[in-house]
């Protein structure tokens, strides 16, 4: 679908051109827009690989497992009764998204809802993992501080309260609302 909608503006964008005689411009744009979006792509390819190394040194190191511990109260409280593989893999997910890491907390993610389709309330629990995921609360926004820092922006991180606070109310309504929604899903399945 994705697709076609992209083949279609590129069409509409071509007949526009042509129409209004300005295609030297719109052929300038394409190009100069190419050339921005392959710079921000190598920008953030760096600040991306910085975060995943420094999250693969946190694993490797403890601090992920010790993270988890101190998550865990959260996770139980939002996921209920999980088994370790699960509960491991939903608490680096959250830590992902709290530092602020983006797509870096994909593969995390990915192998959370995975854990969580064996465990008890699979579809309520794999629902409040995407709300979360997606309200992002974010102790470090790095990619958008990342995004400002490239753009000129002389305090990139003044944007954290408004981060926080968006974030914050994004994930509590998103949670009740999957929780109410999914409450007798799983039950009804199983029957």
């Amino acid at each position: 679908m994705l697709s076609f909608i992209i083949v279609v503006m590129l069409l509409i964008s071509v007949a526009a051109g042509c129409l209004n005689g300005s295609w030297e411009d719109i052929s300038a744009s394409a190009v100069s827009a190419c050339t921005d979006a392959v710079e921000l792509g190598v920008f953030l390819g760096g600040s991306m690989a910085l975060w995943c190394g420094l999250m693969r040194v946190a694993e490797r190191s403890g601090l992920t497992a010790k993270l988890s511990a101190a998550l865990s109260p959260v996770v139980r409280l939002l996921f209920g009764r999980l088994d370790d593989d699960s509960r491991k893999a939903v608490s680096l997910n959250l830590t992902a998204n709290l530092l602020g890491l983006g797509n870096a907390a994909t593969p995390t993610g990915i192998a959370a809802v995975k854990a969580l389709g064996k465990g008890p309330r699979p579809k309520r629990n794999t629902a409040l993992l995407t709300v979360l995921n997606t309200a992002s609360i974010q102790l470090i926004p790095v990619t958008i501080a990342a995004l400002r820092a490239e753009n000129g922006s002389a305090a990139p991180f003044e944007i954290l309260p408004a981060v926080l606070v968006t974030s914050l109310s994004a994930a509590a309504v998103g949670c009740v609302t999957a929780a109410i929604l999914f409450s007798g899903v799983d039950k009804d399945a199983r029957n």
